[in-house]
């Protein structure tokens, strides 16, 4: 049996540019045939909430604001110059228009490449979540512990 290399990326920042180059080192080594597993915490559980604008999702009132708040994947802030939310869509525009893969198609094209999806148990716990708020490609909630067990032997990156 074939020793398969492996990545694990932990995307902590919610921003715009951060998570395409997460969904992009993702994509990629799992299109040259790497085992990638992407743990989601704190502002990254954004990229994969089931929304995909602000919505006063979570158990209790100051859960609802916050999560209301974060928003989800169309309201990812770039991390410099985001000009009040205009410039992820302006980014889009041009990478569409230079034939480059925009965030939805760098994350759809990690999903069709089998890339495993996890979300942190502590954040989710935190922002009085549940599984079912999130996209049904997440494999599993899990805590540290099980995550470094995942990416054991492999390398580890953290956006």
């Amino acid at each position: 049996m074939e020793n398969k290399k492996k990545i694990s990326i932990v995307l902590f920042s919610g921003d715009f540019d951060k998570a395409i180059a997460a969904f992009t080192i993702a994509s990629g080594a799992a299109a040259v045939n790497y085992e990638v597993n992407l743990f989601f915490t704190f502002w990254g559980l954004n990229v994969i909430k089931k929304y995909k604008t602000r919505n006063a999702i979570g158990e209790g009132f100051l859960a609802k604001v916050f999560n209301f708040l974060m928003g989800g994947l169309k309201n990812l802030p770039l991390s410099r110059l985001n000009f009040a939310g205009a410039s992820p869509k302006l980014m889009t525009n041009l990478m569409k228009k230079r034939n480059v893969a925009t965030l939805k198609e760098l994350i759809d094209a990690s999903i069709l490449l089998n890339v495993n999806f996890y979300a942190c148990e502590m954040s989710i716990n935190i922002l009085g979540l549940k599984k079912d708020d999130f996209i049904p490609q997440v494999k599993e909630i899990l805590g540290v512990a099980k995550f470094l067990n995942l990416a054991e032997n492999g390398e580890v990156l953290f956006i």
